[in-house]
């Protein structure tokens, strides 16, 4: 009951105070009141705890709220997810804290993943601003309207590092670089858990998918990932190492098979590598069905993949149901102890309170208080500044960028009168109906002073089941395309300019979203080139949540402006880049290939043995492709602007370093345009020779500036021997002595070297 548990809390708390005292005393306190409950359940009532399942108002599930209240009643759910609303929440966990035998509250979850109502540009987005502030602030608001709604737990960052764009949640990370996820995840954290997930609005977050899920093959989701140990630990582990370290309170694992182990069995990865290397000791939960799936992986069915995670340190079974129903007779068997069952309800139990529910289970459940902190004016205006940081310009030609607001502008493409495709993917919690789309955006901002003419032009895709399959719940309503080809030639006739609107719909990037082919789809290229072929100037907005082969755009557009999904205001975002308020800052963090055929493709990549010596010709017997050249059609890191950046040379302070010293290495950067603007000066550093083969470059560094037209600025950048550490063949984090290469530039091509020796 609900006063029986909170008196346990106090009782417990009071009689601690004369016995302990330090920096400890409230894990002294935590360790000692669930001693306590849980000497008090029955094993039925922890393994209640274990069992996670959904709610279905966010995503269908196959839970309904009959059943949810009843299985809360028999003490079968320890946590729900994917239930939206204060009101609806509140009386779930009414029923958990009053009509259960000890009242223990219930963790509430969902996949808050760029925002609650006020929607943020997606993950891939938001790395591109390179900005962990901005990623800070985004998840605080985040966590801020979360809490308010009754939620208290956000599956949330993902900091799965990608390298293969056909798949689709390379939306939800941060790039291929595991440098700048390691700054980016934490910045996650911070925001939803605040200091200590004390206060009203402060929720907790958890880190996914452990591990390596953004290296699955064919880029499929669901299926296997092989990798060497080495690679693991150098180019795919750090972020999440550095999101945990940061103070994740839960991580959740993923579905993928590694070393033909599925992740939520795998003792090595979840013991030995999270909890006995890492120091993790908060609550880890397994993604959706994960359990259950082992059978079809082929590794084991229900009951034994049960007692197989359990054992791999997994604390909590989401929709699977496996522990609720199996382990008991696990545990009759000898398969399972009860020392281990008792070890996953206590973690269960100690992300409880540390959320503080059991001090107060309803935290979470002011019924008013989302009228006041959802969807508000300041976090609006707060994500249309961010979205503008993400927005990444890929070609102007002749200025074409920015449009001045004045005669005639077409709008044309799929894309532009679509307000509920605004918001990219993982936005179930948004309200569509509230957002701008781009075509009602554009003419708020033209009104009295251009002529803003509307075409759709084309749908999504020509044949109607790719573009239903392609669309998901959101399809955008179909027309046909030769007569709305017909309109949009009529409509840039007029023009003065055209603007188009193309690119995936929201549903086309995210889970279950992969893509065989990554080209712009068939009918909006058809649209594309029918309006290049007007010879007036092009400006294609891209929408999208993956890197595209823009191969044939890149040659015959004017300018490209990619804008993925930036939110609940992007439009007025858009717009304010479009027409000039705002200069584009923003760089990739991922690289854009020429063709298919280079796939999967990234910048910090090994060398081979026989490189290609000319790029513009076939050369036999290096490493190179017949029909295509070796390099990405866009690079890691670039992002024009409108003004221009001259950077100056390299210097180094000294050319050699030892351990406990830095080396300072600066460049002057001064912008020679008309356009106040921000830049991102990177920093990279290759080991030119080691015990293993180290990478072409790697990101080290880097730093947003800011400068007025004409002005200068140094940036100097501080390079220790820590920052020269990696993996050995033994795992050893060691820095080795030798030459390095030294380059600071725009991106990950355009770069000035200098060298120096490790001692």
């Amino acid at each position: 009951m609900k006063i029986l548990n909170i008196g346990l809390y106090l009782l417990v708390s009071l009689s601690l105070l004369c016995s302990c005292s330090g920096a400890d005393d409230s894990d002294n306190d935590m360790d000692s009141f669930i001693s306590a409950l849980m000497d008090e359940m029955t094993l039925e009532e922890k393994l209640g705890q274990m069992n996670l399942v959904t709610g279905g108002d966010i995503v269908t599930g196959y839970v309904m709220s009959n059943e949810l209240e009843q299985l809360i009643r028999q003490n079968q759910i320890g946590g729900v997810f994917n239930v939206k609303g204060a009101e609806k929440i509140l009386e779930l966990q009414r029923i958990a804290v009053e009509e259960t035998r000890h009242g223990i509250p219930l963790l509430v979850g969902a996949d808050i993943i760029h925002g609650y109502e006020t929607i943020f540009p997606i993950p891939l987005a938001l790395s591109c601003s390179w900005d962990s502030v901005a990623v800070e602030r985004m998840a605080r608001i985040s966590a801020i309207e979360s809490a308010a709604s009754g939620i208290n737990w956000t599956y949330s960052p993902m900091v799965d590092i990608c390298r293969d764009p056909r798949w689709g949640r390379i939306a939800e990370g941060n790039g291929e670089d595991p440098y700048l996820s390691s700054i980016l995840g934490p910045a996650y954290v911070r925001g939803y858990q605040g200091k200590d997930m004390s206060g009203k609005d402060e929720i907790m977050s958890c880190v996914k998918h452990f591990a390596l899920y953004g290296a699955v093959e064919a880029g499929r989701d669901y299926t296997t990932v092989d990798m060497s140990r080495q690679r693991m630990f150098n180019e795919y582990l750090p972020p999440y190492k550095a999101a945990i370290q940061s103070g994740a309170a839960s991580v959740m694992n993923s579905f993928n098979l590694i070393d033909g182990v599925p992740a939520a069995a795998n003792k090595w990865l979840m013991v030995d590598v999270l909890r006995d290397m890492w120091g993790f000791d908060g609550l880890l939960a397994t993604d959706y069905g994960s359990i259950s799936e082992m059978a079809t992986l082929g590794y084991a069915p229900l009951t034994q993949a049960s007692v197989k995670a359990l054992e791999a340190g997994t604390d909590m079974d989401m929709v699977s149901s496996g522990y609720l129903n199996t382990l008991r007779e696990s545990l009759e068997n000898k398969n399972v102890s009860i020392g281990m069952i008792d070890r996953a309800c206590r973690r269960v139990l100690e992300a409880k309170y540390r959320l503080g529910l059991f001090k107060d289970p309803y935290k979470y459940c002011d019924t008013t208080a989302a009228t006041t902190k959802v969807f508000t004016a300041e976090h609006r205006r707060i994500a249309r500044d961010i979205a503008t940081e993400t927005f990444v310009l890929l070609k102007n030609n002749n200025q074409t960028l920015p449009i001045s607001p004045k005669g005639r502008i077409a709008l044309v493409g799929p894309m532009a009168d679509a307000g509920n495709n605004m918001c990219g993917m993982w936005s179930m919690t948004c309200t569509p109906s509230k957002h701008q789309s781009l075509k009602e955006a554009m003419e708020e901002e033209l009104k009295d002073v251009a002529e803003l003419i509307y075409a759709k032009g084309c749908n999504v895709y020509a044949d109607e089941t790719t573009e239903i399959n392609a669309n998901g719940i959101r399809q955008i309503t179909r027309g046909n395309d030769d007569v709305m080809l017909r309109q949009a030639i009529a409509a840039a006739s007029k023009a003065d300019v055209i603007v188009a609107a193309l690119g995936e719909s929201a549903e086309m990037s995210g889970e279950s979203a992969s893509r065989a082919d990554i080209e712009l789809p068939d009918v909006q290229k058809r649209l594309l080139k029918a309006m290049v072929s007007t010879g007036k100037p092009v400006v294609l907005l891209l929408f999208t949540g993956r890197p595209l082969v823009l191969t044939w755009e890149d040659a015959n557009v004017d300018a490209i402006l990619n804008i993925w999904y930036g939110g609940s205001e992007a439009g007025a975002a858009i717009c304010d880049v479009v027409f000039g308020h705002v200069s584009p800052s923003g760089k990739l963090t991922t690289t854009f290939p020429r063709s298919m055929g280079q796939v999967p493709i990234y910048y910090n990549h090994m060398n081979t043995s026989r490189p290609d010596s000319d790029p513009n010709v076939f050369n036999r017997y290096q490493s190179n492709y017949i029909d295509e050249r070796n390099e990405p059609l866009y690079p890691f890191g670039f992002g024009l602007s409108y003004t221009t950046f001259a950077y100056g040379e390299l210097r180094l302070d000294k050319t050699t370093l030892t351990e406990g010293e830095s080396i300072k290495a600066t460049i002057n950067v001064t912008n020679t345009g008309d356009f106040k603007a921000t830049e991102i000066v990177q920093l990279y550093t290759h080991d030119i020779y080691a015990s293993l083969a180290r990478p072409v470059k790697e990101l080290k560094g880097f730093e947003r500036i800011t400068l007025n037209p004409g002005e200068s600025r140094d940036v100097t950048f501080s390079i220790t021997p820590d920052m020269l550490r990696f993996y050995n063949s033994k795992l050893e984090y060691v820095w080795e002595p030798g030459e390095f290469e030294v380059m600071v530039g725009s991106d990950s091509e355009h770069l000035s070297t200098c060298k120096f020796e490790l001692k």
